[in-house]
């Protein structure tokens, strides 16, 4: 079979868009590739149809589980085989699909860089019948990229693990090319992207990040809420609004949903049911519903709608998101919301804080307009005060050393680790009393936490979800005494069956519907069981003993310091120049010097204005 077969019968397309035939061809030839390509370019096609050509398993490494799931189900309304593993899924769960991959007609394994750092992973991976690595949102390799996670760095390692399975193997001796893929990666990261994944030799190809259907808008504003409800009622059609933490997703939701636009909020912290809900709602909208009327049935509920002007309230009012009975026109979110999200007709994306980064802003503002349509990118800025926030966002992000120890102990304090103890003991973390009981600031804090797990001295990952887990707390002999109705009993003997262990210690249950949950909750009320449900945690793991002394590598603490405060200089910048077209401008900065001006941004309208 052909790509253009491949292309055709598995994805119904006549003809690949610009420079992706290249790119196939080039992993089809065995050839490590780097393909740099906008959003909304094509990546997924990229690695899906040479996988389909070459009639092995594609190994696709993705930083988020929502992308993951999306591409899976979008795989499997095409009837091709895929199975992603990522957090959340218990012992059982994984092994199937590893499994499937193994045994089974699969194509597709998405997992994220943390999985690579089993060994119980790595070891099955020898296993399976590998022809492709797919890193997705590659530029998270860099070791300054803006989305950074150390296990970027093992995939180079994975390639290895791969080749040593095929000695002696003349099917497999044709070592397993890398396709890498990002639309944000400056010339610098360019070169660190290959060099971390160990490519054979540089290979690029590239396609400009020009979007002319996108114009990008800086508006200076000191009422920046309101601001946002001038625009949309300016501008119709789907939109996202991104903004620095959950609290003022809620509040800014609930404000504009008071002001008759339909809007939801989507941070990290919800369930993942949560999560697919409120997007599926923002996916469904269309400009023909009739989605902005005020309903009775208000999506978000608080007693007041208040704003807050301030980043360190570590106070979270009470919002309630009632079942979504109707589509949603805005989404208001965190940077949680953001890579994988493919609505083709995002008409406006505003930016109510400034991002960490170029990249980052660059990544959230290519959501809209990717039907190639006329799209807004706009950026509310408030000069005197958003200065004032990005000098304080540098030292948030970057305590010095003393709070670094003190942040140490005083966590391992909070969970009872002795000295020279703990190893392997793994804790849900709820860092919002471990600040209040340790008298602790919130967001110094979790920088505090995510430097000293990038260092070593224990995994910190926010907002892990958490399959339900049982205990059966009675004796089976002792159930009869309880004169339970059918359906607790029928549970309790299913739980028993499948569930060696469920008498001694808590066990991941898998596919708990709303029924069963009911039937639990009353179970555990009657001090039957324990029962765990589903929930969202920071889960902290120390990976070695208590120390008594930590150590922070001065390149380590200084350089990255650095590195962040220049990125954040650089948004500054962008976010105060009156005199350069903002699309040239984006364009440089990732090592494309040569664009034209693109006649729609805000400071080429005001040019045009003022030459008249």
């Amino acid at each position: 079979m052909t790509a253009h077969e491949a292309l055709k019968t598995y994805f119904g397309y006549d003809d690949f868009r610009p420079l992706q035939e290249e790119i196939v061809q080039s992993v089809l030839d065995g050839r490590d590739t780097l393909a740099l390509m906008p959003t909304g370019g094509g990546k997924s096609l990229c690695f899906q149809v040479p996988t389909m050509v070459m009639n092995g398993l594609c190994l696709v490494i993705t930083p988020l589980i929502a992308l993951m799931k999306d591409q899976v189900e979008n795989l499997r309304r095409r009837d091709i085989h895929a199975a992603a593993i990522y957090t959340g899924m218990s012992y059982e769960q994984q092994k199937t699909a590893l499994d499937n991959c193994m045994w089974g007609p699969y194509h597709f394994l998405y997992v994220s860089p943390e999985r690579l750092e089993s060994e119980e992973f790595r070891e099955r991976l020898t296993r399976l019948p590998i022809c492709l690595i797919a890193v997705d949102e590659a530029h998270c390799i860099s070791q300054w990229g803006y989305d950074f996670r150390p296990s970027y760095l093992k995939i180079a390692e994975i390639r290895e693990v791969i080749r040593r399975k095929a000695k002696g193997d003349e099917a497999m001796r044709r070592e397993v090319p890398i396709l890498a893929l990002t639309a944000t990666a400056t010339p610098e990261v360019v070169d660190d992207i290959q060099e971390r994944l160990a490519f054979r030799q540089k290979n690029v190809l590239r396609k400009s990040f020009l979007r002319s259907n996108l114009s990008y808008v800086v508006r200076e504003t000191n009422k920046k809420a309101d601001e946002i409800v001038h625009i949309l009622s300016r501008v119709p059609g789907s939109a996202i609004v991104y903004v620095r933490n959950r609290q003022r997703s809620q509040e800014l939701a609930a404000y504009l949903t008071e002001k008759g636009i339909s809007a939801d909020f989507y941070h990290a912290g919800l369930s993942s049911k949560e999560r697919a809900a409120k997007q599926e709602a923002w996916k469904t909208w269309t400009p023909a519903q009739n989605a902005e009327r005020r309903v009775e049935s208000c999506r978000i509920v608080q007693n007041s709608v208040e704003l807050s002007s301030s980043e360190n309230n570590n106070t979270t009012p009470h919002y309630t998101t009632l079942h979504h009975t109707t589509p949603i026109r805005v989404i208001v979110a965190t940077n949680a919301f953001g890579m994988g999200i493919d609505k083709p007709d995002v008409r406006v994306v505003i930016h109510h804080d400034l991002p960490d980064t170029i990249e980052a802003y660059f990544q959230e503002a290519g959501r809209a307009g990717r039907d190639e349509q006329k799209a807004f990118a706009v950026l509310l800025y408030d000069p005197s005060q958003d200065k004032a926030k990005a000098r304080k966002r540098v030292a948030d992000n970057y305590p010095d050393e003393e709070f670094l120890h003190t942040v140490y102990h005083k966590t391992c304090n909070y969970l009872g680790v002795g000295a020279d103890s703990g190893l392997g003991a793994t804790f849900f973390l709820n860092v919002y009393d471990l600040c209040q009981k340790m008298h602790l600031p919130i967001l110094t804090t979790y920088s505090a936490l995510h430097l000293l797990s990038q260092m070593g001295y224990f995994s910190f990952d926010e907002d892990q979800e958490i399959q339900p887990r049982v205990m059966i707390r009675v004796q089976r002999r002792e159930l009869d005494n309880y004169n339970l109705p059918e359906a607790q009993m029928t549970l309790l003997e299913s739980l028993m069956r499948e569930y060696t262990g469920i008498f001694t210690d808590l066990q991941y249950v898998r596919n708990i519907d709303d029924h069963t949950h009911k039937l639990l909750v009353s179970l555990a009320e009657k001090r039957i069981i324990s029962y765990v449900s589903r929930t969202v945690a920071n889960v902290l793991r120390l990976t070695v003993n208590r120390q008594a002394e930590i150590h922070v590598p001065e390149h380590f603490y200084s350089q990255r310091k650095e590195h962040y405060a220049n990125k954040l200089k650089a948004m500054v910048e962008y976010a105060d120049n009156q005199h350069y077209c903002r699309s040239q401008l984006l364009l440089s900065y990732f090592g494309e010097h040569d664009a034209t001006t693109c006649g729609t941004c805000d400071v080429c309208r005001e040019q045009k204005k003022n030459s008249k």
